[in-house]
């Protein structure tokens, strides 16, 4: 049974503030049954999957969790907007996976750091960056030591002490945006479905939903 199918039928329909009664009439089913498909209990069949499709506008493939896209299209490297003006010439695979990785990376990073600034929380945005700061230099740091002959001068914090104590200050960061995205204050404007976000990120919305396929896909992996 696909695990993916029953979360996402719900999810469509809580978006649109349907009850399961309506949705239930609208697509000729009795509410029971759709609420053993919601909770996973029973499996539909072939036509009922083209039906509930067409019935919320998204595609087959969509509602079995095989893209993070709704009209069930892939992520090409086209379809995302470029940041910057010589990453067409890449051609090796390796190349072409970094550019698409960067764009989603930097593309998914910009619709978190604007949803922080929604907040109008000081506090939040402050976490947000600094978690993500940290992060790359974590990151930079490891790539560039990776290399013994890097001159080590340019870091202050001793190579000993960086990893465990950089680890520790995202750790804080953490704690610090959890605690303030508990604020009902601070994430009122934080109010959203993913077709708010398609709405009001219209280019870089699928490289969010690409990121958040992947990693559950990992998650998913080690459970």
């Amino acid at each position: 049974m696909n695990k993916d199918f029953p979360r996402i039928i719900t999810l469509l329909r809580k978006e649109r503030g349907l009850s399961q009664k309506q949705a239930s009439n609208d697509l000729d089913i009795s509410q029971a049954l759709l609420s053993h498909y919601e909770k996973g209990i029973r499996e539909c069949g072939l036509d009922f999957l083209v039906k509930i499709a067409d019935y919320y506008g998204v595609s087959c493939d969509y509602l079995l969790g095989r893209t993070p896209q709704r009209n069930g299209a892939t992520l090409n490297i086209e379809d995302i907007p470029e940041y910057s003006e010589n990453e067409a010439e890449a051609s090796s695979r390796i190349q072409m996976l970094s550019i698409l990785n960067k764009k989603i990376l930097m593309n998914s990073t910009a619709i978190l750091l604007d949803m922080a600034a929604k907040t109008a929380s000081k506090k939040l945005m402050t976490s947000t960056s600094n978690y993500l700061m940290l992060a790359n230099y974590r990151i930079f740091r490891k790539l560039y030591s990776g290399n013994e002959s890097n001159p080590q001068a340019l870091f202050s914090v001793p190579q000993m002490l960086f990893s465990n104590y950089s680890k520790a200050l995202m750790e804080m960061e953490e704690a610090k945006l959890d605690n303030a995205a508990k604020g009902k204050k601070e994430t009122a404007g934080l109010k959203t479905s993913s077709d708010l976000i398609t709405k009001d990120f219209p280019k870089e919305s699928s490289s969010l939903f690409n990121l958040i396929q992947y990693a559950e896909k990992e998650i998913k992996q080690k459970l």
